[in-house]
């Protein structure tokens, strides 16, 4: 069985991973030759940066550009422990950096930043090229981490036989979102082994799937209108949570139907409590205003003067209102309030159900398709001020593996690059106190 020393092993080459080897390169080279740490990134997969690849729908949003008071309402669950690793690598650190490295950046509607190319292999190319060419960290793929256990210094066995003997260790192997880019929480087993608490973990910024959306044996009409409404996109809506009926969330902005459900950035967004309040037994619900800029009164003179013409017909009124993907639906939807009624009643009940279109919502696409985990190793058991373990000297944690996710918007990612650059300055120190 080979035997290898280190003095630091990076567990994942996804975006924290990588951040983490760049940032230690980049450190290391502005230090020159004082001292010469030997270090290994070990990454599961063919490649590194797997994940990276599909952020974005594969354009990778890859920060955003607000500054902490926009962004920290954004981070969940805890804003004050990410405000140091905010302030150390900020997004606009984050976007310097990239540029510094040659990739060129452009900011979208939302302060979202894209690299310019809109490709997102573009993002761990740029990474991986800038940590071969400084030479400071090798990178090791194809190969797990199959146990790690601390003593006098930290012992890794690996999926090949051989054991590696290291000083310090950095987890940043991701969550579970997306697992066959390798996120398989790996790093939740690894923390638990060495001591740490693993909150409960879900899918966040995920699919809700409609009730109706699975009750195709005993409602036929209803597995219609979902497969009616998959694909369509809306601009410009308002969305509502209720949880057990009450009012728990609001946004405005684009929404996706989906095979898997309601999505989108909408969909997103409330899918974090919605998820949670789903695994604990509350009822859930989405409604859906579909003409947001309008009040129910004005609604009614927009209908009226559409119908002043002698044109009562439904379908022909909601065609001046709605895409015609979602017309069908929408009818499938309010039957009992529009077609068993009078035509002229169901013309007076238009407004109101143009601004409340309920669907129940009672499941949510899982981990393999979610963008992001929600849970994960204990804020409290990890220093905001260097993200090393208050359990384990020379143990550190970065990225999703930690409790600590973002809204849909570029928020993820940095939270990965926050923590792995401050991880990195951390672990550099280290190496100068002890070099």
């Amino acid at each position: 069985m080979e035997s290898l020393r280190r003095d630091l092993v990076i567990i994942g080459g996804g975006a924290a991973g990588l951040m983490a080897a760049a940032q230690i390169s980049s450190i290391l080279s502005e230090e020159g030759n004082s001292f010469n740490p030997s270090i290994l990134l070990i990454e599961k997969m063919m490649r590194p940066g797997r994940k990276i690849g599909i952020t974005g729908k594969g354009r990778c949003n890859l920060t955003n550009a607000r500054m902490w008071d926009e962004f920290s309402v954004h981070v969940h669950p805890n804003q004050n422990f990410f405000k140091n690793a905010f302030y150390n690598f900020s997004s606009s650190d984050t976007m310097d950096f990239f540029r510094k490295l040659g990739l060129e950046l452009t900011i979208e509607r939302g302060q979202r930043v894209y690299p310019k190319s809109m490709k997102a292999q573009d993002v761990t190319d740029t990474l991986v090229r800038y940590i071969k060419r400084c030479k400071a960290v090798e990178i090791s793929t194809e190969v797990s981490v199959v146990s790690v256990r601390a003593g006098e210094s930290f012992m890794l066995t690996l999926s090949d036989g051989s054991v590696v003997e290291s000083r310090m260790v950095l987890i940043a192997t991701g969550g579970l979102s997306y697992p066959a880019t390798g996120s398989t929480g790996d790093g939740y087993a690894f923390a638990e082994a060495l001591g740490h608490t693993v909150t409960p973990r879900y899918p966040s910024l995920t699919a809700l799937t409609p009730k109706e959306y699975k009750d195709n044996s005993d409602s036929p009409a209803l597995a219609g209108w979902a497969k009616q409404l998959c694909g369509l996109q809306l601009k410009n809506v308002g969305l509502s949570l209720l949880i057990n009926g009450n009012v728990a969330q609001e946004e405005f902005g684009d929404l996706d139907f989906t095979d898997g459900g309601i999505e989108g950035a909408l969909g997103f967004r409330v899918s974090r409590k919605a998820v949670l309040s789903l695994s604990q037994g509350q009822k859930v619900s989405l409604v859906l205003d579909l003409k947001p800029s309008l009040s129910e009164s004005q609604l009614k003179e927009r209908i009226r003067r559409e119908s002043s013409t002698g044109n009562n017909n439904i379908k022909y009124l909601l065609s001046k209102l709605l895409p015609r993907q979602m017309i069908q639906p929408f009818l499938t939807i309010h039957k009992n309030s529009l077609l068993m009624q009078s035509n002229s009643k169901s013309v007076e009940e238009l407004p109101k159900l143009l601004k409340n279109t309920q669907f129940n919502i009672d499941s949510y696409v899982g981990y393999e398709r979610c963008v992001v985990t929600n849970g994960g190793v204990s804020l409290s058991e990890i220093s905001q001020k260097t993200m090393e373990s208050k359990l384990q000297k020379g143990l550190y944690f970065a990225g999703e593996v930690i409790d600590l996710d973002g809204d849909t918007g570029g928020y993820n990612l940095q939270i990965a690059f926050s923590t792995a650059s401050l991880a990195a300055r951390s672990i550099v120190n280290e190496f100068k106190r002890e070099s």
